[in-house]
């Protein structure tokens, strides 16, 4: 069995999550690799070496691009801050090496640009950070809709609210900076973005409205301004004349993870909350309420973790599930994740609701 070597870059929240799918997914799967944990790399040289030692990774950096020149590394993780997804993914793929990148992809479409055409060039697997997308329910919804069982689309309602930048005096951070962040829509909304063009297909046009609430925020003893928004509200038009509405907010009381959609067609509706991961809402047209489906072991991705219904699956999974993903596309064998191309799509519609706030029109998806 080939080896296959891992470099991870950042040990934040999302690195961790990284480390844990890339030591689970050997459990849980028989994988068309052995995986080698090859390197680790952190600004902090102490914590690299800390994080390589708890997670098992055989070397650390503190600078990123010897992990890159790394010939024991294949697949290169990468879960920095925004404004760095660029020039790590640049050089990775320029050196010839797979890429799996965080969300957003960059910071803007520009840079969106240059990588989906550097991965073009490269022609080396490329995956972005969607794991919401990989829950088993999630795919049973795109199923669902792709059989017919709702009719023809007509509406798409999502909304992607949490609450962790709702308290007026949490300090500033990179977040707030739009040159190394975009606010609520980049943080959150792209989640939601992605989930709706997977499940209902292209947007051809946008109008919207962005808000920031919170104009500046303490940064030690000072205020720093914010030039990010808050929140965020879309209508969306679709490619096969559905329409949508879109919403995002970090300021919303009581809110942790609740990306949630409702899509109706001809002959029934759909529901979906992330905060009740592994429950979908359907109603068919005809019958008296909705039925609740619940995620079980009928469903291949959930099957993996458990062979019973009702024990239900977590964000560590979803990730676990990805990662699978990413290394079944290394294999040559597609499972439908989101790579540079698709991503960039998602960049771009990020961009034109970015465009019709501020110019206060409908923005077709040709002018971006």
């Amino acid at each position: 069995m080939r080896e296959l070597g891992i470099g991870l870059i950042g040990t934040g929240f999302m690195g961790r999550a990284h480390a844990l799918a890339f030591r689970n997914v050997s459990a849980v799967f028989e994988l068309p690799f052995k995986l080698n944990l090859a390197a680790l790399t952190d600004a902090d040289p102490q914590r690299a070496r800390q994080c390589a030692e708890a997670w098992g990774f055989a070397a650390h950096h503190s600078d990123w691009q010897h992990l890159i020149n790394d010939p024991k590394v294949n697949l290169v993780a990468i879960t920095t801050p925004n404004h760095l997804h660029y020039p790590m993914a640049m050089a990775a793929l320029a050196a010839g090496k797979a890429v799996y990148c965080e969300k957003p992809l960059a910071v803007s479409l520009e840079q969106a640009s240059a990588m989906r055409q550097a991965a073009r060039d490269a022609g080396v697997v490329t995956r972005v950070g969607y794991n919401y997308q990989h829950n088993p329910m999630i795919t049973l919804a795109h199923d669902l809709i792709r059989d017919g069982e709702l009719g023809e689309i007509i509406s798409f309602q999502g909304e992607f609210s949490e609450d962790f930048m709702a308290d007026p005096d949490s300090p500033w951070s990179w977040r707030c900076d739009p040159a190394h962040a975009g606010g609520a829509l980049a943080d959150l909304g792209s989640h939601l973005l992605s989930m709706a063009r997977y499940l209902v297909g292209d947007v051809e046009a946008v109008c919207a409205d962005t808000h920031t609430v919170h104009t500046q925020r303490p940064a030690g003893t000072t205020q720093k301004p914010i030039n990010v928004d808050d929140q965020v509200h879309a209508l969306l038009r679709f490619a096969n004349g559905a329409r949508g509405t879109f919403s995002s907010s970090w300021l919303k009381h009581g809110y942790k993870n609740h990306l949630s959609f409702e899509i109706s067609g001809t002959r029934g509706t759909l529901t979906f909350d992330q905060e009740r991961l592994n429950e979908l809402r359907l109603f068919r047209a005809g019958q008296d309420g909705f039925q609740r489906l619940l995620a079980g072991p009928n469903l291949p991705g959930y099957a993996a973790f458990s062979p019973a219904p009702g024990h239900q699956l977590g964000y560590n999974e979803l990730k676990t599930l990805e990662v699978h993903d990413v290394l079944m596309a290394l294999a040559g064998n597609h499972q439908g994740g989101t790579d540079f191309e698709q991503a960039w799509a998602v960049e771009r519609l990020a961009t034109a609701i970015r465009l019709a706030a501020r110019e206060q029109r409908w923005v077709s998806l040709e002018e971006v």
